[in-house]
């Protein structure tokens, strides 16, 4: 969850009551396919001005999407950087200690879909011993300018398919890449993979240190990214449906130009396992770099949860969140939630929101419309 503070209880329970109706009724609406690009906005100029009427019919035919609509969203709808060498430029002068913000995302509690949710116990995050190994090289920090300035997340280095052994694909939460609906992609992003892998700065030390001590893997600068429509238009600091699609998929490149792919720098990359059911998935881990109280962003933090995911949904014509117990704080969001499949990690989910006392977390299941997101791309 990306911030100090949790956003929490924006909305009165009739809002949300309401907000979940509609949504559910929106996604059943409309025969018509449109093509897959978002309504226009209204004429006065209004950001997220949209026409409801095109808002409903859009999102509705989504879930029937082609493999040629995805590639088409993929296309017209992914980021691509302006001027990479000013974006270079921009973090070059930035220092690994200058102040950063964090935002958190949390449900109304007493929504109607959730209220009644049994939430799985807390789990206390553990903080993973230093050096870094080779086994959590693939999780790291992400940095990004947002409109109240920089801020962090958290990210996993993952398999790409079209480029076996030589990814440069990090995944991690929608509101880590896209500021949502009225609002676009963050265009100034950087992935630093084992972040403080030595622990220069832990314990409040290393004011001082330099990029190369804490980010000894690199700095990886976004050159596309690619978020699902449902985010750019619905998405908010307000846990919601929404949020049953916060994911992201992220291709970046070195820094310092070089042409060795990030997983070869990183030693690994993880699968992604989509289509998981909760019941299927055992010894669930997450991880992350919380920075909100009591943390501050330099630890890698994992919940190490031996009970099951709780499903639970905002919409339910759409894939449910899962929870897991974890005391992580605003940060953590976008981090990789692992299991293990045939003996090897795989990721499953990733921080999306989490309530207001730091108790439980929540991550989307990565349905089918996460896996033809990804495959179109990874096609591009």
């Amino acid at each position: 969850m990306t911030d100090q503070h949790r956003i929490a209880r924006r909305v009165r329970n009739a809002a949300a009551a309401a907000l979940v109706t509609v949504l559910a009724v929106t996604t059943a609406a409309c025969s018509q396919k449109p093509v897959p690009s978002p309504p226009p906005a209204k004429s006065s100029g209004s950001k997220d001005s949209v026409d409801i009427g095109d808002l409903q019919n859009f999102l509705s035919q989504a879930p029937n999407w082609n493999a040629d609509d995805w590639k088409k969203w993929a296309s017209k709808n992914g980021f691509k950087p302006e001027d990479i060498e000013a974006i270079k430029s921009f973090w070059n002068k930035k220092k690994p200690a200058d102040p950063k913000k964090t935002t958190s995302i949390a449900p109304d509690e007493k929504a109607p879909s959730i209220r009644d949710v049994v939430f799985p116990s807390v789990v206390q995050a553990k903080a993973q011993p230093h050096p870094y190994g080779a086994d959590t090289a693939v999780i790291g920090k992400i940095f990004f300018e947002s409109d109240e300035g920089t801020a962090v997340c958290s990210g996993t280095v993952v398999a790409d398919p079209a480029h076996p052994g030589r990814s440069n694909l990090v995944w991690t939460a929608a509101h880590c890449a896209h500021g949502g609906k009225g609002k676009g992609y963050f265009t100034k992003l950087m992935f630093a993979p084992s972040y403080n892998r030595t622990g220069v700065t832990s314990n409040g030390k290393g004011r001082d240190a330099t990029w190369e001590e804490v980010a000894p893997l690199g700095r990886w600068l976004a050159t596309d990214m690619l978020v699902m429509p449902q985010w750019t238009q619905e998405g908010n600091l307000v846990g919601t449906a929404a949020n049953q699609f916060d994911f992201a998929v992220i291709r970046v490149a070195s820094l310092d130009g070089s042409d060795i792919s990030l997983e070869e720098t990183v030693g690994s990359s993880v699968p992604i396992l989509f289509n998981a059911k909760p019941e299927d998935i055992t010894a669930p881990k997450a991880y992350g770099y919380p920075a909100g109280k009591p943390y501050d962003g330099e630890e890698l933090e994992h919940c190490d949860s031996a009970a099951k995911l709780t499903p639970f949904v905002f919409d339910r014509s759409r894939p449910p969140m899962l929870a897991i117990g974890c005391s992580m704080t605003g940060g953590s969001s976008g981090g990789g939630w692992l299991t293990r499949q045939n003996g090897k990690p795989v990721l499953f989910s990733n921080v999306s929101i989490g309530d207001n006392g730091n108790r439980w977390q929540a991550g989307p299941t990565l349905g089918p419309d996460a896996k033809k997101m990804f495959d179109a791309f990874v096609a591009k």
